[in-house]
Parts: structure tokens; C-alpha cells; sequence
């Protein structure tokens, strides 16, 4: 049998049987291929949705690949908008657009309390008076507003519902573009950690629960519109937007049923940096599924002896967030901090 790997650090990888030149099966490992989402997203990347009231950006932070998004109601003479996720590393270049796009800021918004990196909300409103900072009440964390399950939160004609999501942790929201005459079509949902494309965040700290998630996301995000697009507060594997079809469809871990998905988020094999996207939908054997498996071990066991990266399969459990003693703390607060000292 003539075995070819492309294993990654991250694993995300397909399995699919392929021909061979020999009699042999050859098992190649690739990314599962993403189905497009919907011509509109693009059309939103660009610029404008809604009959031009409507300015999207997707706004990118490497360090901790978060995303942040920029809305706004250009068609509203005051051309307000809003920020949600920003990061404090990248306040200077997300108000120079702004100010370049002759926007002015009203909400710097948070889907949640970030363990990865410190939101630059506090930042933000030392730099733009006026700017009111906002989070879920249930986060316990500071704020301008505090908002709760079906609020809404506008700029000039447009607005954005909030959907509580609780799961990955405990005060995680999604917004959501208003379903009325004059609002985005399609709808687009802000999902913070809560669903991020094809996986979700991680439930094992910060008050999360993988009952809680599991409920949250099929009834909070899966009822939306199948072409809603789903944008993440995160992404590892070069993805921008998703839909509710497709995460409804291919979504590694939410398409199992509510104890499947638990038994996989609290197992340690869960625990794995990695996405196995040939469970749910491929067609080969459990021989060949056995064998892969045996092959991600000795994978794993030569990195173990390469750079000591996990002492045993066993004790395989997700790192500490880098981030986490820093950026929980400030994050509680907003992220409000002090404006550097004047020389």
C-alpha cells in the first residue's frame, strides 16, 4: 500500500481513496473542499449591501487570528458605525478606515470576554470620544451597554439583534443584521467563538459547557435562514464566511447529535488542535478510518520525541491560552486602559 500524508500541524485534513497506478488503494489526506458560500458574501466583502446603505468590511489580526468587522450606514447623513471584536494590537489601523472612509463610530462591541487577546474597545474610546463600549450583561464584564437576549442595537437605519449563545463561555452573544424592509439581505450573523467555520470554540473554561454551546448554536444560529452568512470571530485555515447551510451540513462537530458532540468535546481526543472532517462525510472504510487513526499516533509520538510536544496521547489536552492572565482581566474591564504618557 503506497501511503501518502500531507499532515500539518493543524491536521485539518480529509481522508478520500483515490486510484492508484498500483493495485494498492493509496490514501491521500487534503482539506475537505469548502462549498461556496453565496455570491452575496462577496458582494458584502466588497463594500455595499442593502441598495448601498450597507458598508462591510472583515478586518483581520494575525497574531491571534481574530477577526474584526466594521458595518455602516452610509446612506444615514452622519454615516454611523460600529466595530465588533476589535483588538487593541490593531485600534490605529481600524481607525485610520474609518476615518478614511468618512465613517463615525458609535459602538466598539464585543461577542465576549476573548481569552487570545485583549479587545481594543478600551483603546478605542480613549482615542474617539464618545464611543460607547458593549458586551452581554450575563459576561460580567464592564461596560458602556450591557445587552441581553433580543436587544437591538442600532446605527442611522440599520441594526443588529442580539441572540445570546452562551457555551463557549458564559456571556457569548451572536448579532445579527435585522430580518425588516431595508436591512441586509442575506441576514449576517456575527458568531463570535461560539461557531466558528466548520468546528466551534473550545468549552473548558471561562464558565463554558458543551450542552450549553451545542443548545445555543442549533437554536440561536441553525434556525436563521439557510443563506444567512455566518462570520467567525476567529479563523486557523485561511476561511472568511461560511453560511447556515453549510455549517448545518458539514460542520464536523455540530451536525452530531447533543450527546455525540459532548462526549467528543469533554474526551480528550478532543482535545487535539485538529479538525477530523472525513468522519461525518466520508465514504471510506472503518478499516481504513483505523488505520488513519493509527497513522495521526505515530504522527504525534515523533513530534513527542522531536520537540517534546505532548508527553503521551493520554495527556493530550488543549494548551493554556497564551493570552488568558492577561487578556481575561483587562477584558473584564472593557479593555480600558490608560493613554500611553505624553513626553
Amino acid at each position: 500500500m503506497v501511503l501518502q500524508l500531507r499532515l500539518i500541524p493543524r491536521l485539518a485534513a480529509a481522508a478520500r481513496l483515490t486510484p492508484a497506478t498500483s493495485c494498492a488503494p493509496r490514501l491521500l489526506l487534503r482539506r475537505a473542499p469548502l462549498p461556496p458560500a453565496l455570491a452575496m458574501a462577496s458582494a458584502y466583502s466588497a463594500g455595499y449591501g442593502a441598495g448601498r446603505r450597507l458598508l462591510f468590511r472583515q478586518l483581520f489580526e494575525k497574531e491571534s487570528s481574530t477577526y474584526t468587522y466594521l458595518l455602516a450606514d452610509v446612506a444615514d447623513p452622519d454615516r454611523p458605525a460600529v466595530l465588533i471584536d476589535p483588538v487593541d494590537r490593531t485600534v490605529d489601523r481600524d481607525l485610520n478606515l474609518i476615518k478614511e472612509l468618512g465613517l463615525k463610530l458609535v459602538f466598539a462591541m464585543n461577542t465576549h470576554v476573548h481569552a487570545d487577546h485583549v479587545t481594543g474597545t478600551g483603546l478605542i474610546k480613549t482615542k474617539v470620544p464618545g464611543v460607547k463600549s458593549v458586551i452581554s450583561k450575563a459576561s460580567g464584564a464592564k461596560a458602556d451597554h450591557f445587552v441581553d437576549h433580543g436587544d437591538k442595537i442600532h446605527f442611522g437605519n440599520l441594526f443588529l439583534e442580539v441572540r445570546a449563545t452562551p457555551g463557549h463561555t458564559s456571556g457569548c452573544v451572536t448579532y445579527v443584521t435585522g430580518d425588516a424592509d431595508g436591512q441586509p439581505s442575506p441576514r449576517m450573523a456575527f458568531t463570535g467563538d461560539a461557531l466558528i467555520i466548520r468546528a466551534c470554540g473550545r468549552t473548558d473554561f471561562q464558565g463554558g459547557s458543551s450542552e450549553q454551546l451545542y443548545q445555543s448554536v442549533h437554536s440561536q444560529i441553525f434556525t436563521l435562514p439557510k443563506d444567512t452568512l455566518l462570520y467567525p470571530a476567529h479563523d486557523y485555515k485561511g476561511f472568511t464566511v461560511s453560511t447556515v447551510e453549510e455549517e448545518a451540513a458539514y460542520n464536523a462537530r455540530l451536525t452530531k447529535d447533543k450527546e455525540t458532540f459532548k462526549t467528543i468535546m469533554n474526551s480528550k481526543f478532543s482535545q487535539v488542535d485538529m479538525y477530523i472532517w472525513f468522519i461525518p462525510n466520508s465514504h471510506i472504510s472503518a478499516d481504513m478510518l483505523t488505520l488513519l487513526a493509527k497513522l495521526i499516533l505515530l504522527f504525534w509520538d515523533e513530534r513527542k520525541k522531536s520537540d517534546n510536544l505532548v508527553s503521551s496521547w493520554a495527556d493530550l489536552n488543549l494548551s493554556y491560552p497564551k493570552m488568558m492572565d492577561v487578556a481575561v482581566p483587562a477584558n473584564l474591564v472593557c479593555g480600558i486602559q490608560d493613554p500611553p504618557p505624553k513626553i
